[in-house]
């Protein structure tokens, strides 16, 4: 079975789990301590390991009908869903018309308030598994001795601070749950962006040398730290106000010198169902039809936007197609200014989308034919074999080295000390060979935001990319239903992070509302 291994030991370890979200500062209960159990068995560390890593795929390992947040929708929760609806639809490459409870608020990027649950959801998802890992790491480095702890332990505190990261990211702030503070029977402080930033860099920097170069697929080595702080680093100066490009085209320069991974010949094999094979993939989020079910992980993605009406839902290795998602010409039209445009790019990445009785303009987000659905991710090999399943079993690459190559042209243009606009436009033109698009000659900033636009679109980084170019509020930079309207309008600068959910407020008095909501 694909990727068993990873979660061999996870339904074990989920006996022992439960949710507890609504007191971030309470140790989480057990039918049996975790000490007790690691005494037991020391090798139950695996097991647990793993449920740690399920926290970013699954909604629970009791499976896809259960959630580990306490009072949470189980297919509207898992953290690759909430990844996609707060970075991809609040964007201008995607939009969905559901609209269901606050989703509209997403597509249209208005009436963002501190009760909408899709924010509700990520946010306890990231105080779910920061309290988790962090009572593992202090029992592994206080009451219990394992073989090979310094690794498990690196790899929880790499898993603790990929929640921080995304917490420093839509929210901005919140309450530090580290080894210091977790036994804290008092509401924490609210920690600033700062600060968090500060933890995040510190632990992954202590780590670095620490955890192995080398690791079980789908789990934390070197290059998995190395590349969480170029991207902590690649947003540093939305993040604290200073920019850090020299240091995240270093680190960059370190996943790429890394030498295990590299281009695809094939870029579509990243969003197949066998993409555990590609060498390009640093970090995925593991899926798989039968032993890491979910609605919230990539079966989300495809069947989203797929519809069985006007679509061979065989083809794409589902069994449902859910007609809510579709991309906008603001990620299509990166490819061509108009349909015949696009039907005719010899760009492999124009492929992405569904063009077939659909609209190039998305003049109404709620009909179905308007906007392109993308067929970026299926649920099918690469080679086109495969099961019809009803979930999905390709993994969400999180982490690809294409993305290390934008990131690392990026900063050359930027000034980086550690890297130079020679080495950028070859890591550029590269990325757009292997999509048998046209080398380019010179590149700006602009060509790079473009470039991630059409190499990373639904892969959930798209709001972020906006911030950091100084285009996702105001009226500079519009796209079809920003603000609520058709061709776009100007959005505040509040925007540019999420209202803390009321819930968390009423949990905890120490935190404040973000300015704006």
């Amino acid at each position: 079975m694909k990727k068993i291994k990873i979660y061999s030991l996870v339904i074990m370890a989920g006996l022992f789990f439960s949710a507890c979200t609504s007191d971030l500062e309470t140790e989480p209960k057990y039918e049996l301590t975790l000490e007790e159990l690691l005494i037991r068995d020391p090798n139950a560390v695996e097991g647990l390991l793993s449920r740690m890593y399920s926290t970013f795929a699954l909604s629970s390992v009791s499976g896809p009908g259960d959630s580990d947040i306490a009072g949470a929708n189980a297919g509207e929760s898992p953290f690759i869903r909430g990844l996609v609806n707060l970075n991809d639809f609040t964007a201008d490459g995607m939009k969905n018309r559901w609209g269901d409870n606050g989703l509209d608020q997403l597509t249209t990027t208005t009436g963002w308030n501190s009760n909408n649950k899709f924010f509700k959801y990520v946010y306890d998802r990231i105080y779910y598994t920061i309290p988790q890992t962090t009572n593992l790491i202090l029992i592994l480095k206080n009451k219990v001795d394992v073989a090979n702890e310094d690794q498990y332990i690196s790899e929880l505190r790499f898993l603790r601070a990929l929640s921080y990261y995304y917490l420093i990211d839509f929210f901005g702030k919140g309450a530090l749950v580290n080894d210091t503070t977790f036994e804290t029977t008092a509401p924490l402080p609210e920690s600033s962006r700062t600060e968090l930033f500060n933890f995040v860099e510190t632990e992954l920097k202590e780590i670095e040398g620490k955890i192995a170069p080398s690791n079980t697929y789908g789990r934390a080595n070197q290059a998995v730290v190395q590349m969480l702080l170029a991207k902590l680093y690649l947003n540093a100066e939305v993040y604290t106000g200073t920019a850090r490009y020299t240091d995240a085209a270093t680190y960059a320069s370190k996943v790429i010198a890394n030498g295990n991974y590299q281009l695809e010949t094939n870029f579509a094999k990243n969003f197949r169902a066998d993409n555990n094979t590609s060498k390009e993939i640093i970090f995925p989020l593991i899926a798989d039809a039968i032993t890491s079910q979910s609605y919230g992980n990539t079966t989300y993605i495809v069947n989203g936007n797929l519809n069985s009406t006007t679509m061979n839902l065989a083809t794409y290795g589902a069994t449902e197609g859910w007609g809510g998602h579709r991309a906008t010409k603001a990620w299509y039209g990166l490819f061509a200014p108009n349909a015949a445009g696009l039907a005719a790019s010899t760009d492999i990445r124009a492929q992405q989308f569904w063009m077939t009785g659909h609209n190039y303009e998305m003049n109404d987000y709620k009909e179905w034919t308007d906007g392109y659905p993308s067929i970026k991710f299926t649920n099918k090999n690469s080679d086109g074999t495969g099961n019809v399943t009803s979930f999905s079993s390709t993994d969400f690459p999180l982490f690809r080295l294409a993305d290390t190559y934008l990131i690392y042209a990026e900063c050359a243009l930027r000034g980086a000390s550690s890297a130079t606009v020679p080495q950028a436009l070859t890591y550029v033109n590269l990325i757009r060979s292997r999509a048998h698009a046209d080398v380019l000659t010179n590149i700006s900033l602009q060509t790079i935001l473009d470039e991630r636009g059409r190499e990373l679109g639904l892969e959930g980084v798209r709001r972020q990319d906006l911030i950091r170019f100084g285009k996702f509020t105001g009226g500079t930079y519009l796209w079809p239903w920003k603000g609520g309207m058709v061709n776009g309008t100007s959005i505040s600068d509040n925007y540019k992070v999420f209202p803390i959910p009321a819930s968390a407020l009423q949990a905890n008095t120490n935190l404040t509302q973000n300015p704006g909501y």
